[in-house]
């Protein structure tokens, strides 16, 4: 009998050190634990949980639960409560939940709390483990909006900005694209330096935020390309925010002392006539963009369901160049200048040409427009021009002075490594400068940046010649002729074709032949085919000329022939 008093004592002693002990544990706990009872009113709260809500234990016992629930909230946290006093909740032991509490001063905040119900003497009660999770909800909020957000501009992303479209395109809503390309943001970014590009991206974003309005949703897709989502499909109306994009960029963009002059590129789709999907219409948008970018920027296009299998044409067409670069397809066919008093070869200038291995001898008219806007060109540029340097080295291994001309992509003259590959081949060719000639087109010239200029400038120090390809024939102004460090002005060839029939052609080439001597540059006419034409020129006083009458595009070894 003893035995079985020592025994019940211990367990009550036993029992009495575990609850003290678990009361400490609880009460210096970093978790915020509250208890309730049957009647919904908290009957235990340990120091955490006051601190977390700005009570004091004093102010929270014996409250109800609603003390820390907004009130917006309040009656579905008593509703289920209620469920669960009756009994027809138990079983909810661990049991986490998200929610928003409220604190004494009235400020909501995001917790999450485990729950444990119990049946006590009184009836079923609750208790919870509750832990604030503002931290963790502000962390996933900064994530949710890097997802969604470019950083740079506070715009949408391209990912937000497909998932917009595509939401409007599923409910049947009248949508429009709008894709906008920055023309010349890379020069900029050359000239003054990534600060002053990232300054001007955002410069650019606000000023089309305030263009287009609350109604359409703008986004950054990407390096210097934007896109806006309008709430219409009818042609008019989103022609005419088109021209409102492009008015937008004809006033500078003031950074502190700089005013960048900037233009922009559009391409244009409409829904559900262009796309029946978001990456169906974005990509007709790009279609089209690349059409308004090869007629020299700063306009827009439609999309037109035949550039679509122009563009699949251009990547067929620089897919097999690709190929044709590594397997020795391309070469440079050489067509002789000479002088035209004397008949003498003074230079040649070399002309690509593509050995294709199923259509034959490709001119450059057959694949040089898909070329040109590819990453491609620039591989194929460096080539042609290791290539030219070659055949001047050749030419003049005996003791001449035949100079090569060879045209470079515009790409190369906006690359920066330009100088540093013409310095290499001439190295490694062991080229004097004067026996190689760039042509530029009105193209790269017309870009009359610092930047161009200095690049040009930068190829005449070394010696290397710039002939002016084509004059005449476009936009190119005299101011360019005088300005540029040119030694060769190109007389184009529609020119000459009339200069027998038309006084006008005539009057236009004694014109240039006149100031082109004026400026101190030699000059070249270009398509001579007859007797008659040279005669002309001779009169006029044109130097020079190429022509079929001279000779056509022959190969490498057929130039060094005629050469000798």
């Amino acid at each position: 009998m003893s035995r079985l008093v020592y025994t019940g004592v211990s367990d009550r002693m036993a029992a009495s050190y575990i609850l003290r002990n678990v009361r400490a544990f609880v009460e210096a706990s970093n978790l915020s634990l509250i208890s309730i009872n049957s009647d919904g009113r908290i009957e235990f709260v340990n120091p955490s949980a006051c601190s977390l809500f700005g009570y004091s234990a004093d102010e929270m016992l014996g409250q109800p639960i609603t003390l820390i629930v907004p009130e917006r909230m309040r009656g579905a946290h008593m509703a289920g409560f209620a469920r669960v006093a009756a009994g027809h909740q138990p079983n909810l032991g661990g049991k986490t939940v998200e929610v928003f509490a409220i604190r004494k001063d009235g400020s909501e905040f995001p917790i999450e709390i485990t729950l444990s119900v119990w049946k006590g003497e009184q009836g079923y009660c609750a208790g919870a483990v509750i832990k604030d999770i503002s931290e963790r909800r502000e962390r996933e909020t900064r994530l949710l909006r890097l997802a969604s957000q470019d950083t740079l501009t506070g715009l949408a992303n391209k990912h937000q900005f497909m998932l917009l479209l595509q939401d409007r395109l599923v409910s049947g809503l009248p949508a429009g694209v709008i894709l906008i390309d920055l023309d010349g943001f890379k020069e900029v970014n050359d000239i003054h330096g990534h600060a002053v590009g990232d300054s001007l991206l955002q410069a650019v974003s606000v000023r089309l935020s305030y263009l287009l309005g609350a109604d359409v949703s703008l986004a950054r897709l990407g390096g210097d390309e934007f896109a806006a989502l309008l709430p219409a499909s009818d042609r008019i109306t989103v022609e005419g925010e088109a021209l409102a994009i492009l008015n937008a960029f004809r006033k500078p963009f003031f950074l502190g002392p700089l005013a960048l002059e900037l233009s922009a590129s559009l391409g244009v789709a409409l829904a559900p006539r262009d796309g029946a999907d978001a990456d169906e219409l974005v990509a007709s948008a790009d279609f089209a963009l690349y059409r308004a970018k090869a007629a020299s920027g700063a306009c827009f296009r439609f999309f037109e369901h035949s550039m679509r299998s122009e563009a699949q044409g251009r990547r067929s067409t620089c897919d097999e160049l690709r190929t044709a670069l590594g397997a020795n397809q391309l070469r440079l066919f050489y067509q002789p200048q000479v002088n035209l008093k004397t008949g003498e070869i003074i230079g040649f200038e070399a002309l690509i040409r593509w050995q294709h291995p199923v259509r034959g001898l490709l001119p450059p008219a057959a694949f040089l427009p898909a070329l040109e806007q590819s990453a491609l060109a620039l591989d194929i540029g460096w080539w042609t021009l290791d290539q030219a340097a070659d055949m001047a080295a050749r030419l003049n291994a005996g003791g001449g002075n035949v100079k090569v001309g060879v045209n470079l992509f515009p790409a190369q003259f906006r690359a920066l490594n330009l100088t540093d590959k013409i310095e290499d081949a001439l190295s490694r060719h062991r080229l004097k400068p004067e026996w190689l000639e760039l042509e530029v087109t009105e193209q790269v010239a017309l870009g009359d940046d610092e930047r161009t200029f200095q690049t040009f400038a930068g190829i005449r120090d070394m010696g290397v010649g710039l002939a002016f390809d084509d004059f005449g024939t476009g936009f190119a102004s005299l101011s360019s002729l005088q300005r540029f460090p040119l030694t060769t002005l190109k007389i184009d060839r529609a020119f000459v074709a009339g200069i027998e029939s038309k006084s006008s052609n005539a009057a236009i080439i004694k014109a240039l032949v006149a100031m082109s001597g004026d400026l101190k540059l030699d000059t070249i006419a270009e398509g001579i085919e007859t007797a008659e034409q040279m005669q002309a020129l001779l009169e006029m006083g044109c130097p020079s000329g190429q022509g079929y009458r001279f000779g056509r595009p022959m190969p490498a070894e057929d130039a060094l022939t005629l050469a000798r």
